[in-house]
């Protein structure tokens, strides 16, 4: 990273994005960005009725790796890194990200997107899958194929978008 992005000290500027392990602290503006998910409906399976505190236990999952991206001290998205199935399946990584309404269109998602990626890599995972991508949700499915992710396999009609009703979710991969 260029020395003009960091202070004297070497900390980032409050413009560099900086995506680091999640911390309790971190709860309640990740707790935001996945209100947000739920209000919206048309990307995640969360119910409106879900509550906070399964908004948290998913995102801050037992047993995964938890990051946050941030900027200025505002946390701006999150991701979650686990293994996609135990056993003989655990060498293929899975993961879960959401992005602030307010920083869509800024390059944090491509920047969890390309962190997961390495840190996947770092743990010794062998591929990347993700289960369940809703199949109108096009910035993720761009995002994801710009990445290198496949689409693998179709769920017909697996979720239930508020506004155009059943729509296929993705199986995307990737090796690493």
């Amino acid at each position: 990273m260029p020395q003009s992005a960091r202070t004297q000290r070497g900390e980032p500027t409050p413009e560099e994005l900086l995506i680091r392990s999640a911390a309790p602290a971190d709860a309640e503006g990740v707790l935001a960005i996945a209100r947000e998910l739920v209000a919206d409906g048309t990307s995640y399976v969360f119910a409106p009725e879900t509550s906070d505190q399964a908004l948290l236990g998913y995102f801050f999952a037992a047993g995964g790796w938890n990051f946050v991206a941030e900027r200025g001290a505002r946390v701006l998205g999150c991701y979650v890194l686990r293994e996609n199935r135990g056993g003989r399946g655990s060498h293929v990584a899975n993961a879960s990200y959401a992005v602030a309404e307010s920083a869509r269109g800024q390059g944090v998602g491509r920047a969890l997107g390309l962190h997961s990626i390495e840190e996947a890599r770092r743990r010794g995972f062998r591929a990347m899958q993700f289960n369940f991508v809703v199949s109108t949700n096009d910035g993720a499915v761009r995002l994801w194929r710009s990445l290198g992710f496949e689409v693998v396999g179709t769920s017909p009609g697996a979720f239930r978008h508020p506004r155009l009703g059943l729509v296929d979710a993705y199986v995307m991969h990737r090796a690493l």
